[in-house]
């Protein structure tokens, strides 16, 4: 049988401690443990969820993969069904919670599960666009100041009490940026692109503006806000809107979206989109925890096909760690 020094070409370094900045692939043997290690790395990928308890798309979403939280949207079909219903998700189930105050679609979404934010989104008939503001203290949902333009479909970043909306459809669509320091909102310069269903990450003074659709096409455009101003970042790989993401504007991930119910997941780091493992179930009109790292988020709901979806997944980020290697 061949050897380690036949096949490589060299020995296994012999230590006492496992080394601190090892390389992916690099070998040595404890001397101490008596084990022979290497250090590895693990791929991208999602996992299936515990399914929300009602079908829901075009709906809100905030927190984090083992705490998160999901409200309004609808649930079609035959019909639009509007819903103000409230789940919250321990890392392997949801629960059912008091509803908003207001049942709307197309709701903007921000913060954590004991402390979220939804504003805007839209009654029927569709010219129903509405500005309201509701906050989420991990029980029940009180009203808060209303934003000075209602829309639906905005982004959104930050927490409750430094918030951030952005674009949407205001007839028409808007490129206006208002920011919530958790009593009311005020205008701020407006994104470079005006835009409906784009999506967020990041904070009110580093927040990251991706996606969306410009009143032509779907657009891959990328911005920055320095908590002034927006400038212009990297472009995704592939164009979309009614996407979902999170993270933050220097670590963001970007999900899903329209047209074509895609599955498409994508990595930022600060200045490019690299592309990584695909959702299993492509949707559109899905939500996020974008409280989240982007290595650890949490798609939910969405359209998968006419209907509306209950579906959850997972997102486990590239990972390295040091195994032993089995000799036996």
């Amino acid at each position: 049988m061949s050897t380690y020094r036949e096949v490589k070409g060299y020995s296994i370094k012999k230590v006492d401690s496992d080394p601190a900045n090892s390389k992916i692939g690099q070998i040595w043997y404890n001397n101490i443990s008596k084990q022979i290690k290497v250090r590895t790395e693990l791929l991208a990928a999602w996992a299936s969820g515990g399914n929300l308890n009602t079908n829901k798309m075009s709906l809100g979403g905030c927190g984090t993969q083992t705490a998160g939280l999901a409200f309004g949207g609808n649930a079609p079909p035959p019909t639009t069904n509007l819903v103000g219903q409230t789940e919250e998700y321990n890392g392997s189930s949801w629960s059912e919670q008091n509803d908003l105050n207001t049942s709307r679609q197309g709701l903007g979404g921000t913060g954590t599960q004991t402390a979220g934010l939804a504003f805007g989104g839209r009654l029927e008939p569709p010219t129903s666009l509405k500005n309201e503001s509701e906050e989420y203290n991990g029980t029940s949902w009180t009203e808060g100041n209303n934003l000075n333009s209602a829309r639906i479909n905005p982004g959104s970043a930050g927490t409750q009490t430094a918030g951030l909306a952005f674009g949407g459809e205001g007839n028409p669509i808007t490129a206006d940026t208002e920011e919530y320091n958790g009593t009311s909102w005020s205008e701020q310069n407006n994104l470079g692109t005006a835009r409906e269903n784009p999506e967020g990450a990041g904070t009110q003074t580093a927040a990251l503006a991706f996606g969306g659709y410009d009143g032509t096409a779907s657009t891959a455009a990328t911005e920055e806000y320095d908590g002034t101003s927006w400038t212009a970042g990297g472009a995704m790989g592939t164009a979309r809107y009614s996407l979902a993401g999170g993270g933050t504007q220097s670590a963001a991930i970007a999900f899903g979206g329209a047209p074509g119910r895609k599955a498409d997941t994508e990595l930022y780091n600060g200045t490019s989109w690299t592309t990584t493992t695909d959702l299993t179930n492509g949707r559109e009109a899905l939500a996020a925890s974008n409280a989240a790292p982007n290595s650890a988020s949490l798609a939910f709901g969405g359209r998968t096909s006419p209907t509306a979806s209950v579906l959850t997944e997972e997102f486990t980020g590239l990972v390295t760690s040091t195994k032993t290697v089995d000799v036996s």
